[in-house]
């Protein structure tokens, strides 16, 4: 065990460690995390191998500046040889690392990482929760175990972070993983400014590169093809508005081992992973450039079963786009219902396919829900307000164990 040492501020050092290194919120909060927080703090940053269907979130934190250490051996599912080598992996990079701080997020890095540092004599030590599975994942006697090791890990943490204020209670009070007192809302930030700027060019060169005419809305839901993200929901909600003859065109923005099966499964619709001049529903894979794509889109969609903080509800407001998104987990706390966009309560079809005509035949209501979108989400989801608000509680932590 190591003692905090008579550094200065700008000495303080954090480890920070992700589950993985694939598209999502985690890996824009630990960049911006790892970019900004100088330099009172001094940040390594380490995490897991994205799955073989995942993009890889690395060119994200490279455009950032930011070095990262990636442990191929921390997977998303269980594997004990695995998981003891990522553990001895992260115990040996924190033993050399000696940090003041050790900041998880997720659950693999969650459990791994505070063993860790709860072995190396850490101390602080701090968990953000990006989403959880204490309900609706696995089995009775499966979930009864995951809540029990996550609250043993809680009692052993400095300090819990949600990042919203339906998480928040979801965590401690209606799963009880720990007391108030240490549970903290820290909302998600990302780099917004991008998405307002040469927004006319980007949505030219967008729309032309996915032939959608002048007439036509486009509607892009963006996200793995995972069961959590409910893209069979979009796509029942399209054929609806396919029989009403709605002028519209779908961009599926995303990928992962259900793309045939969806591309099967739409195929009434005259889906296709490359461009067709009557195609409906359109395939892209991931895009890097969301700014360009949010750009050309006139609406987003999400249908999740579950969410924490939705990384492409946040950059669709911050582009002006109009968005309609199932009610679950955070969602209701990174939007305003009826004025930024459409909060829909149920998994039906047609709730999702009337919330789309609405906004379809409405277009001075997609503006002015654009309008404060755009507004609302840069006053509560900059990425210097998260650092500013982490800082904040590192130094009490500190100042606490001190």
């Amino acid at each position: 065990m190591w003692l905090l040492a008579n550094l200065e501020p700008s000495k303080m050092k954090v480890l920070r460690i992700i589950n993985r290194f694939n598209l999502g919120g985690p890996t824009y909060n630990a960049g911006y995390l790892t970019r900004f927080m100088g330099p009172e703090f001094e940040t390594m940053l380490i995490g897991g191998s994205p799955l073989p269907d995942e993009a890889h979130s690395g060119f994200i934190l490279d455009n950032m500046g930011v070095a990262y250490t990636e442990i191929p051996e921390m997977g998303r599912s269980i594997n004990p040889f695995n998981d003891l080598r990522a553990f001895w992996k992260i115990r040996s990079i924190m033993k050399q690392y000696k940090p003041d701080i050790v900041h998880t997020h997720a659950a693999k890095a969650g459990v791994l990482g505070r063993l860790a540092a709860v072995w190396c004599g850490v101390p602080v030590v701090v968990h953000t929760y990006h989403g959880h599975v204490f309900s609706g994942y696995f089995s009775g006697w499966k979930t009864a175990l995951i809540k029990v090791v996550e609250r043993w890990m809680a009692r052993r943490s400095s300090a819990i972070i949600t990042i919203s204020r339906e998480q928040y209670t979801q965590i401690v009070v209606d799963h009880a993983i720990c007391p108030a007192s240490k549970a903290h809302v820290i909302p998600l930030g990302f780099d917004l400014q991008r998405f307002a700027q040469n927004q006319e060019k980007n949505r030219e060169q967008f729309r032309a590169k996915y032939g959608i005419k002048p007439q036509e809305v486009a509607i892009g839901i963006i996200g793995r093809f995972a069961p959590v993200k409910n893209h069979t929901l979009f796509f029942d909600a399209l054929a609806i508005l396919a029989k009403e003859n709605h002028q519209f065109k779908a961009l599926v923005i995303g990928d992962g081992n259900a793309k045939s099966h969806f591309l099967e499964y739409t195929s009434a619709l005259k889906s296709s992973d490359s461009y067709f001049e009557n195609s409906k529903v359109l395939f892209t894979s991931w895009i890097k450039e969301m700014e360009v794509a949010m750009a050309g889109l006139d609406i987003v969609v999400l249908t999740s079963v579950n969410e924490g903080t939705p990384v492409s509800l946040i950059e669709a407001q911050a582009a002006g786009v109009p968005i309609i998104t199932t009610n679950v987990g955070g969602v209701s706390d990174c939007m305003l219902p009826e004025i930024t966009g459409l909060l829909v309560e149920d998994f039906d079809p047609k709730s999702i396919a009337n919330a789309m005509v609405q906004l379809i035949n409405n277009p001075e209501l997609r503006a002015q829900m654009g309008k404060e979108g755009s507004d609302y989400v840069n006053a509560h989801f900059s990425y210097q307000r998260l650092v500013a608000d982490m800082k904040r509680l590192y130094k009490s932590l500190l100042d606490a164990n001190n």
